[in-house]
């Protein structure tokens, strides 16, 4: 939700033939080159013609680690929303409501997946978006990632240091904003950490909490297999790419195109990779079973499709502007600045829409 000064929300269906683009067009934007594999994960690095200087960008962590950027159950901020509200704020909370003040100098990139740790429950950010330097609270749209608990831990949240939430995760808030299946896909990936990381099973079948799941040792392990190498890899990668502009990935497991994140520059892949590549790692490990026979073309096809049928849009003014296309299978999410000396995209995600029928088996 947006804060209500000076909020326009524009919507826009466009009836337009999808644009198929085939790998190796002159015209793309983006080449994906060839894969780096670990287990049944698969990353894809994608380069770019061009880059922005987005070193103004504030992080989520960095934010919360340096104490300006504070994110809060809606009770507790009562009174310092921008305009009164036409019912009196819960003091209690909301499942699917936080605000956030962001009291640096610099703006706040949100990515939807980035999880908030601590309240009464933990919480995933469901949208991309932008919070101005000085901000005044602003609403978060937010999902619950641990079903089960309304008690306080804290005022305030934290950040999951080291990981945000796997696509089929993201998925589900991203796409249907829907909390019930939300929580369904925390369900089944809890379940599918148990049978990855037998040990762990006891200990996971006491929470229903996902960063709890994710933060348990032996289930940090298993992510670490799948992860460390290509984090290995890739870093090195990224470092001698700068001069192509290494800016994303295109995401496979077990052979299937589930993901692509792709930002502005490489500066901000950086930034992110840490916990990019733990998501990706726990969608391989977690995210059930997945089958597929997809190489560097189709990865390059992939991140050359990015019209659809259907386009969403919502601007705040002079801040950001949001897109949701949707194409045959996919969905494709642009966040582009409006800030002073930018207005371009910031970040780039698209996924492939059957992934949410993924299949997981039953524990015994």
């Amino acid at each position: 939700m947006f804060s209500r000064k000076s909020l326009w929300i524009a919507l826009l269906v466009l009836a337009l033939c999808p644009v198929l683009t085939m790998a190796g067009n002159p015209g793309s934007r983006y080449t994906v080159l060839p894969p780096i594999q670990s287990g049944n994960l698969t990353i894809y690095p994608v380069t770019s013609t061009t880059t922005h200087n987005t070193s103004t960008f504030l992080t989520l962590d960095e934010g919360i680690r340096s104490g300006s950027v504070i994110v809060t159950e809606a009770g507790q901020v009562s009174g310092l929303i921008r305009r009164p509200r036409q019912r009196p704020m819960n003091t209690s909370g909301e499942v699917n409501r936080l605000v956030l003040i962001n009291n640096s100098d610099r703006p706040l990139l949100l990515l939807a997946g980035e999880i908030v740790t601590g309240g009464k429950q933990d919480r995933v950010i469901g949208t991309d978006r932008i919070v101005p330097p000085k901000s005044e609270p602003v609403d978060l749209s937010v999902f619950c990632v641990e079903p089960g608990r309304w008690i306080a831990r804290s005022d305030n949240f934290s950040s999951m240091h080291g990981q945000m939430a796997q696509p089929s995760i993201r998925m589900p808030a991203m796409a249907k904003k829907s909390q019930a299946e939300v929580w369904d896909n925390v369900r089944a990936s809890n379940q599918m950490a148990a049978v990855a990381a037998p040990s762990a099973a006891p200990a996971i079948s006491r929470t229903t909490s996902y960063a709890d799941v994710m933060q348990n040792g032996e289930v940090q392990r298993k992510i670490e297999t799948v992860a460390a190498p290509i984090d290995r890899d890739y870093g090195k990668l990224i470092r001698q790419l700068k001069e192509q502009n290494a800016v994303g990935v295109v995401v496979a497991v077990n052979g299937r195109l589930v993901w692509a994140d792709v930002f502005a520059s490489g500066e901000l892949l950086e930034d992110y990779w840490p916990k990019l590549i733990r998501s990706y790692a726990a969608e391989a490990v977690m995210g059930g079973t997945y089958k597929g026979a997809m190489g560097q073309v189709n990865a390059q096809q992939f991140i050359d499709s990015l019209s659809g049928t259907r386009e969403v849009t919502e601007t705040d003014p002079g801040v950001f502007r949001r897109a949701e296309i949707t194409g045959e299978g996919y969905k494709v999410f642009t966040l582009t600045s409006l800030l002073p000396k930018t207005d371009f995209t910031v970040h780039l995600a698209k996924m492939t829409e059957e992934t949410r029928n993924r299949v997981v088996p039953e524990i015994e």
